[in-house]
């Protein structure tokens, strides 16, 4: 079942429960899968799918950090509403010690010795991570293990 499907679903659920703010983001999150889709001129598949996913989480996160800075906590609050609810459709979640064990084995793979060598490293992490991490935590690892080697 495709992730667009499952949307439609939840979104006639919500509908009925008369949930807004769950209702809001499913929309939210249709309309940017179906845009997506419209760019490309083809159904998405999967892994489209969870980059537009990961695009929306990303997009949510920076907001709060924003939102939290700027001391706009009713803005925060909604922003934290909507992260739980895209949560829901993103794959889990890597621990740190997968992360750092992906991280390693990707400076082992690529010979990588130095800081120097960062974007290399990032370019063997990221695909195999994709949407299963947060972009900051592994650049943020990936740094460590760096400096450490």
């Amino acid at each position: 079942m495709s992730l667009l499907t499952t949307l439609n679903d939840d979104i006639k659920t919500a509908m009925k429960a008369k949930d807004k703010e769950t209702l809001s983001v499913l929309r939210m999150l249709k309309t940017a899968i179906q845009n997506e889709q419209i760019k490309a001129g083809r159904d998405l598949n999967g892994e489209e799918e969870l980059t537009v996913l990961s695009r929306e989480m990303k997009q949510r996160r920076d907001s709060l950090a924003e939102f939290e800075k700027a001391g706009r906590d009713d803005l925060a609050d909604k922003a934290k509403i909507e992260i739980t609810i895209v949560e829901k459709y993103m794959p889990e979640q890597l621990s740190e010690e997968e992360i750092r064990q992906i991280v390693q084995a990707a400076i082992d793979q690529t010979g990588a010795s130095s800081a120097k060598e960062f974007g290399k490293v990032m370019g063997a992490v990221m695909p195999k991570v994709k949407g299963k991490a947060v972009g900051n935590q592994v650049n943020a690892i990936v740094k460590e293990l760096l400096q450490e080697n």
